[in-house]
């Protein structure tokens, strides 16, 4: 047993400050910056203090980058691959644990070794797949049948070539599995013995009780998917498609332009609230989806 005494309190809330001081002090500098003029901005040394122009750089960076359209385009790769990768892995897990086979194991660890191949390694063949998603289906078709097709299905620039190369993810499949596993078998057995099938097991028992697990990991993937760049940045050429990490590019001062650095900050001030927001609103069921133990 650790011994609470007034200098062990002191150390301790010495160092949750010092960290506390560590993880803030990028957010502050750059609400700093978001709010001061190009002149304070640019001053040596930097002022700590906040300056009277946040208004007028929150506009800027927001007409100049397209703002509005590029967290739309955010909002809805961030969920709709949220949501994918959630029923993805679900799914998947589901089968692995309840359908017996003596492949299922197999099956798991060659999901989770794709662990081992994060999106900048399989970057180039994802893209070839994207920009034309029906050419396996056409060699195939022509290794069969001899038949050459001249159909292609092209991704880029669209909501599907942004979501559905993401939406598989071995870290769910692995998670789940893990919570399915802590089920009791006596509860798949008295479900079957009322006559649910496996269908109905899944969504009105196995889903409910995994609802914390699901919003903790909710709560990583949205967070992960906003910060994506490399991946839209390669699929997306239209600025209709844009996403706000894309667009905070815009923002960058030129070689030869107006060193600007409060407008770039104003925009990622802008960018990095809403996962921020996100994360405080899910925090509570995140922090039960990490320490939970009954289940």
């Amino acid at each position: 047993m650790i011994e609470k005494t007034p200098l062990a309190n002191i150390v301790t809330y010495g160092i949750l400050l010092a960290a506390l001081a560590t993880v803030l002090l990028p957010f502050w500098i750059v609400f700093c910056a978001a709010t001061q003029s190009v002149q304070q901005v640019n001053a040596v040394p930097f002022s700590f203090l906040p300056g009277g122009d946040m208004l007028q750089n929150f506009a800027a960076a927001w007409q100049r980058a397209g703002l509005g359209t590029a967290l739309l385009n955010s909002f809805a790769m961030a969920g709709l691959v949220t949501g994918g990768k959630i029923a993805v892995s679900a799914l998947s897990a589901f089968a692995i644990v309840y359908f017996r086979s003596r492949w299922g194991l197999v099956f798991f660890w060659l999901v989770f070794l794709t662990l081992m191949l994060p999106l900048e390694v399989r970057v180039v063949p994802t893209y070839n797949i994207a920009a034309d998603a029906f050419q396996p289906f056409r060699l195939l078709i022509q290794f069969l049948t001899g038949i050459e097709i001249s159909f292609d299905w092209n991704l880029l620039n669209t909501y599907s070539g942004l979501t559905l190369p993401l939406v598989a993810t071995a870290t769910g499949t692995f998670l789940f599995r893990q919570f399915f596993m802590t089920v009791p078998d006596e509860l798949a057995e008295a479900a079957r013995m009322d006559g649910s099938g496996p269908w109905r097991f899944f969504v009105d028992i196995l889903l409910p009780l995994s609802r914390t697990n699901m919003l903790a990991l909710a709560t990583i993937l949205f967070a992960d998917t906003w910060n994506q760049y490399l991946w839209p940045r390669l699929m997306v050429t239209d600025p209709a498609y844009m996403t706000a990490m894309t667009a905070l590019r815009i923002l960058r001062p030129s070689e030869n332009g107006l060193p600007d650095w409060n407008v770039t900050n104003a925009g990622a001030l802008i960018i990095v609230l809403p996962p921020l927001i996100v994360v405080a609103v899910l925090q509570r069921w995140f922090v039960r989806g990490l320490i939970a133990t009954e289940k």
